[in-house]
């Protein structure tokens, strides 16, 4: 295959999904690396130090990745299979080498430092500056004044961490893959709604061991998997408690026996985390994730934990107790088990509010919630979408793309939706990715593009994709950060979109956009009965808006057990000691936790977030970057939300803010352009319905000086 041939090798347009193949990897690796070292070796040569002959060159080598490499990591993630590991593997760890060649580039490094003395207010825009200065430490923090063995054992860590993330990864989606539970009694299918019946007769008939045979959503047989869209309604639904238990304890084992065990992983990749930050001058892999974060420090977050906690515990410790009362009065019998809760949460809901889950399915399939999305984005944002399937290549027909059109009518971004669960090839979860990244050069601009990836219920037969409320968030969510991304009105690719944002704050346009799924003119529009075409009734909307901070404290409680887990691995925690990752969990849990540990749970072996994504030290970001939503979604609260054109005005300010200045200036400052202030704690407290429980000083946020 010659060069020109080769899909990976393109730099124009949109990534060839439909063209490539295992067998093209290895070739392209082996041209984008010669390209990527020439690049590099005329910079080193360069006897000139400035933004046109340092720092533009490098852009060249990132549009190489772009095209190159980064298809390669997510077709890892969407179309998973072992040729297409085996040839990712293959020339991982050169790609690898060439990152720690770049950043630890003594001439480069020169060259930059160079520029930083040189530079003045009249040379660099702040945005620049900004750059330069995240260019610096990222070489600073990437080993650039270690020599010899240091040097040399610095590398060998980054080259193990990249491949123990890639196994961690591959783990749990086998694992979760290979776990299924078949039923063939309909009184074991008792109570489960007809979504999960046609979920669980599907992926029964799908089988491969089942081919030719037939599943009858009514009759069975049932296929029950790991697989969160089968797994999060069966633990809801399901009346036997025996088949219950089974089921969540294989959740809680995920990944940690036999070939896919990620338990020595655990402790291996919080051991050489931690001799990184060693090696850099830093005492915790923490200190050195938390260096580059809008937090900065461990106290700083340590103080939004203890507020939160102190909000949070006594009033889900009472829901616990409200549960618990209600099952009992059901007729549970005995202490309530971790598989228990799911089950008579759901009841208590159904009694509390008269409505359930699965009773607002018909009224989100996925086309009707798209139309809200896209109707609150054009009213906020002054952005339209039109379907464009033709126009791009795809990795699997589920998958969609739309173009995103302006207020002046023309193109400024495009985006990729694979809304559907495929437990087969695609990992759990649900993330949006970079594409393609904004960038003006001489050359012209390239406008972004982004992966908006979702494991949604997928449509069965001859019914749509009927989402539960949780799928049409998430949805929102994601597509939060796509805005971002999409939004961004900056030219230098290295701050625009999510470049450059510090990760605790990058959470902030996602957390936001969940907010609108209880705007009422949103969700009126969106919930359409796919059948009849009927609107949500009134009643379940209000029941809805109520429900909204339904056990909202032991909700909170749970995400800040996970982040106070990841800080603490990530801290205080000793891997060469004899206490096991799992030892140390359960310190924490003797805290945040209503129930006792089961002693076989190994959550930590499928904690993606930490050991596998870009959450290292960095879980408590989600906490951190909700208070700075929900006070932002305050803006938008102060004015008439039936008012469109008072809406418009908040959102264009939102847009133009947050949105479109991306990574360009520290986070604090962006926020107080678009509010007028920091940002408070009490609106987030307020929509958990905590306010009341919070200690009455100090709701002010404090943060890190910008």
């Amino acid at each position: 295959m010659t060069r020109s041939e080769n899909p990976l090798l393109r730099t124009t347009g949109l990534p060839a999904y439909d063209e490539i193949t295992p067998d093209q990897i290895e070739p392209a690796a082996t041209v984008i690396l010669e390209r990527c070292r020439e690049i590099l070796r005329q910079v080193e040569g360069s006897d000139q130090a400035s933004w046109q002959a340092t720092i533009e060159p490098m852009e060249q080598i990132d549009e190489l990745m772009e095209y190159g490499w980064a298809p390669v990591g997510h077709l890892m993630s969407v179309a998973n299979s072992e040729p297409l590991r085996q040839a990712h593997d293959s020339v991982m760890p050169g790609m690898v080498q060439m990152g720690l060649e770049l950043r630890q580039s003594e001439p480069l490094y020169g060259h930059l430092k160079q520029i930083e003395a040189a530079a003045d207010a009249t040379q660099l825009s702040p945005t620049r500056r900004r750059i330069l200065a995240r260019l610096i430490r990222n070489a600073e923090q990437a080993g650039i004044s270690l020599t010899g063995a240091e040097r040399e054992a610095f590398n060998e860590i980054e080259q193990r961490l990249a491949q123990l993330g890639s196994d961690f990864s591959n783990h749990l989606l086998d694992a979760t893959r290979a776990w299924f539970l078949d039923l063939t009694d309909a009184t074991a299918a008792e109570g489960l709604p007809e979504s999960l019946r046609r979920i669980a007769a599907a992926a029964w008939a799908q089988a491969e061991e089942n081919e030719g045979g037939t599943a009858d959503p009514d009759a069975g047989p049932w296929r029950i998997t790991l697989d969160y869209p089968c797994f999060g309604p069966f633990m809801e639904h399901c009346r036997d408690r025996g088949l219950r238990e089974q089921v969540y304890r294989a959740w809680i084992t995920r990944a940690s026996t036999g070939d896919v065990d990620n338990s020595p992983l655990l402790r291996e990749i919080l051991a050489l985390r931690k001799q990184k930050a060693k090696l850099l001058g830093y005492d915790s892999f923490a200190d050195l994730s938390l260096s580059r974060k809008m937090a900065e420090d461990q106290a700083a977050v340590q103080q939004m934990f203890d507020r939160l906690l102190q909000a949070a515990h006594e009033p889900a410790r009472l829901e616990m107790e409200e549960l618990a009362e209600f099952a009992a009065e059901q007729g549970h019998e005995g202490r309530l088990a971790h598989w228990d809760v799911a089950f008579w949460t759901e009841r208590l809901r159904e009694t509390t509010y008269s409505f359930s889950e699965e009773e607002l399915r018909p009224y989100f399939s996925l086309d009707r919630v798209l139309d809200g999305l896209f109707g609150i984005c054009r009213i906020l944002f002054g952005i339209t979408f039109v379907r464009a399937d033709e126009q791009a290549p795809r990795w699997h027909d589920d998958v969609r793309y739309y173009d995103v059109i302006g207020e002046d009518g023309q193109r400024c971004a495009g985006f990729y939706l694979d809304p559907f669960s495929r437990p087969q090839t695609k990992r759990g979860g649900a993330w949006m990715n970079d594409c393609i990244g904004r960038s003006v050069s001489a050359s012209g601009t390239r406008l972004p593009v982004a992966h908006l990836v979702c494991n949604s219920t997928p449509p069965v037969a001859d019914k749509p994709s009927l989402m539960t409320f949780r799928e049409v968030e998430t949805l929102f969510h994601e597509f939060g950060h796509g805005l971002q991304h999409m939004l961004t009105q900056i030219d230098d690719r290295d701050a625009a979109g999510i470049n450059g944002v510090e990760w605790d704050a990058v959470e902030l346009p996602s957390q936001f956009m969940e907010y609108w799924c209880l705007h009422r003119p949103t969700l009126m529009a969106m919930a359409k009965h796919y059948e009849t075409g009927e609107t949500l009734p009134e009643e379940l909307y209000q029941k809805l808006r109520q429900a909204k901070t339904f056990r909202a404290a032991t909700q909170m409680l749970r995400q800040l057990q996970l982040g106070m887990t990841d800080l603490m691995l990530h801290s205080s925690y000793d891997p060469d000691g004899a206490e096991t990752p799992f030892d140390a969990e359960r310190r924490v849990l003797s805290i945040t936790s209503l129930l006792p540990l089961l002693p076989e749970n190994r959550f930590l072996c499928s904690f993606q977030h930490i050991f596998a994504g870009g959450y290292a030290a960095g879980y408590y970001s989600y906490k951190w970057a909700e208070l700075l939503s929900a006070d932002a979604y305050g803006a938008f609260e102060e004015v008439d939300q039936t008012d469109e054109a008072a809406l418009q005005s908040v959102g264009r300010k939102f847009r133009d803010t947050i949105l479109a200045q991306g990574g360009s200036r520290h986070p604090m400052d962006i926020f107080r352009e678009f509010r007028g202030r920091e940002p408070d704690a009490e609106a987030l407290l307020r929509h958990s319905g905590l306010l009341n429980s919070a200690p009455a000083a100090g709701s002010r946020f404090t943060a890190a000086d910008s």
